[in-house]
């Protein structure tokens, strides 16, 4: 099960952190650290997006990620697999390491180049958001995402456990 509700957590997680990075790479002609210095001045929505996003990667509460997060330490724990569970949660800090690098050259320093750059245009920012406000919903409405994972493991699983 917890599997299986990764499976759609981590997707929506992950395509939230995408589209804010095609935003960006619209607006910033690229996806690099450089590209990307003072960028949360000059695209706040799109950046606040992406911390959004990487917050729910990281697997803070009330994000899609920390269900995600606890669920999988829950089964490993419950399996006796105490090395898994270190793992899922060493993966959170290697979220919070590369996350947070984004995090301090988008909002804690200046723009390279003195060029105005407008915020990415609605098209991309309304499926961003989209995403990313379902990041929190699921995050803090888990029933149907954990509810249909349940259900399918007990499905491939054939009523086994």
């Amino acid at each position: 099960m917890a599997s299986l509700l990764h499976l759609f957590n981590h997707a929506i997680t992950k395509a939230a952190l995408f589209m804010a990075l095609g935003c960006i790479a619209y607006r910033l002609g690229g996806v690099s650290l450089i590209h990307m210095t003072g960028a949360g001045q000059r695209m706040p929505w799109t950046m606040t997006a992406f911390v959004i996003a990487g917050l729910s990667l990281i697997g803070v509460p009330l994000t899609a990620g920390f269900v995600t997060k606890w669920h999988l330490i829950l089964a490993a724990l419950d399996g006796g697999l105490w090395p898994i569970a270190v793992f899922v949660l060493g993966t959170s800090v290697l979220a919070l390491l590369y996350v947070w690098r984004v995090v301090e050259v988008a909002f804690f320093r200046a723009p390279l180049r003195r060029m105005k750059v407008r915020e990415a245009p609605l098209s991309l920012l309304l499926p961003t958001w989209f995403l990313t406000l379902s990041c929190l919903y699921f995050g803090i409405e888990t029933s149907l995402p954990v509810g249909l994972a349940e259900r399918a493991a007990e499905a491939l699983m054939g009523g086994y456990r």
